[in-house]
């Protein structure tokens, strides 16, 4: 059974072929409009998209040594994201599967964020947790079988993805800062500077309070985390400490971002009993999360599944793969099918 996915949720064009389940191709291209904008501009991410779908879906064909004739489904992103962008790859994905007179299966994006760690061969057992994180999501999934998942914690208000990029914009890193601080990270004393951990019950999330106190310690150049009515610090005090401090700086936030995460994920393990653990999204290509995860894993005795790479951020592959296990159950649906920047969790 050869399916083609398509993945257009924000900046990230991609196209992937799989028979029966596995992996014939999975191509993605990448928008470097955006970068002098310090973030993603929608309109222009949606005409990047109309510009890159065709040439993507060919070179994914083309890879697979498979003909259009031969789909026996197209898969592609319903929701969550941006709508403009959504809209590209599911008016494709609906003329395609017209045209061929073929199955079109709707995939929800996070949903196939966690079942990527489907995709190797070396790959969890049901049920297992997943630690899904990307610039606008962060949760805990409990994963019972590969279309029965239930989100058992998530953030309440910013996404971690989203901490490492505005905590990069303040240390005047450009976009995307998440992997520079990533980078620098790796050179840096992470026990330097302290950053305080939010008290949220259960087992959600919460990054706004951490996202303050760094920005007021680099406004206040290191001297203090609070607002005091006014900042202590001069503009050119405050860009020497950056300066002078950058690694220990990004190993520091990387660090306590990192043990958030980490900490409700141990809190998981305990309440659900389930060992078997996977990380997910965009952040999980995050050097630092994968180590803390791999070494979290070895102390307490998890057995945890790290995705490569090429399937940590948005591509074709994780479409692919849940509309695969969606095609096995039938679960198909009409033109009438509609993208949304929203979705609730099935």
């Amino acid at each position: 059974m050869y399916l083609l996915a398509i993945e257009s949720s924000c900046d990230e064009t991609a196209a992937a072929v799989c028979a029966d389940g596995k992996i014939l191709s999975n191509f993605i291209a990448t928008q470097k409009v955006h970068e002098m904008y310090g973030g993603v501009v929608p309109e222009l991410a949606s005409r990047a998209h109309m510009q890159h779908i065709v040439p993507v879906v060919h070179q994914a064909l083309e890879k697979a040594g498979c003909t259009p004739a031969q789909l026996d489904a197209v898969a592609f992103t319903q929701a969550p994201g941006l709508i403009g962008s959504l809209l590209v790859g599911a008016q494709f994905a609906k003329s395609l599967a017209l045209s061929l007179n073929i199955p079109l299966i709707p995939v929800h994006h996070m949903q196939a964020h966690v079942l990527a760690n489907l995709i190797p061969e070396e790959r969890p057992s049901f049920p297992f947790l997943c630690l899904t994180v990307s610039g606008g999501h962060t949760q805990i999934v409990r994963c019972n079988s590969p279309l029965d998942m239930q989100v058992i914690g998530e953030t309440i208000d910013d996404a971690a993805g989203e901490a490492f990029d505005k905590s990069a914009k303040l240390l005047g890193l450009p976009y995307p800062g998440g992997p520079l601080v990533d980078k620098y990270a790796r050179e840096g004393n992470p026990d330097r500077f302290s950053f305080p951990e939010p008290r949220i019950p259960g087992l959600n999330f919460s990054f706004s309070g951490l996202k303050t106190s760094i920005l007021y310690f680099l406004r206040n150049a290191g001297t203090s985390l609070l607002y005091k009515e006014e900042f202590k610090a001069t503009d050119e005090e405050r860009a020497a400490f950056i300066q002078n401090n950058l690694a220990d700086l990004c190993a520091s936030i990387q660090h306590r971002i990192i043990s958030i995460l980490l900490n409700k994920m141990k809190k998981a393990v305990e309440e659900t009993g389930i060992r078997e653990v996977c990380i997910a999204g965009g952040v999980s290509a995050n050097s630092g999360l994968r180590q803390a995860l791999k070494e979290t894993g070895d102390k307490l005795g998890w057995k945890t599944y790290i995705p490569p790479f090429e399937y940590c951020t948005d591509n074709a592959a994780m479409i692919a793969i849940t509309g695969y296990y969606k095609y096995q159950a039938g679960q198909f649906a009409d033109l009438s099918v509609a993208a949304s920047a929203r979705a609730e969790w099935e």
